[in-house]
């Protein structure tokens, strides 16, 4: 059986913790910081844990990261 591929866009925007659980930045944050407001900037700092129907979806595309 041959190898299985892991996306290369996946494995650069995702960790998977120790738990099992996936790590990805927070959306949002890239530009148009004026209209945000400061509740929102303050809560979208560091990273968070994808929800469990958008985990099984990003460990599909990659296979060896268990």
């Amino acid at each position: 059986m041959p190898k299985m591929k892991t996306k290369s866009s996946a494995k650069k925007r995702f960790k998977v913790t120790a738990s099992g659980r996936v790590k990805a930045g927070q959306a949002g944050k890239r530009h148009g910081m004026i209209k945000r407001s400061t509740k929102f900037i303050r809560e979208a700092r560091g990273t968070t844990t994808l929800s469990k129907p958008d985990e099984k979806i990003v460990k599909s595309y990659m296979p060896y990261a268990r």
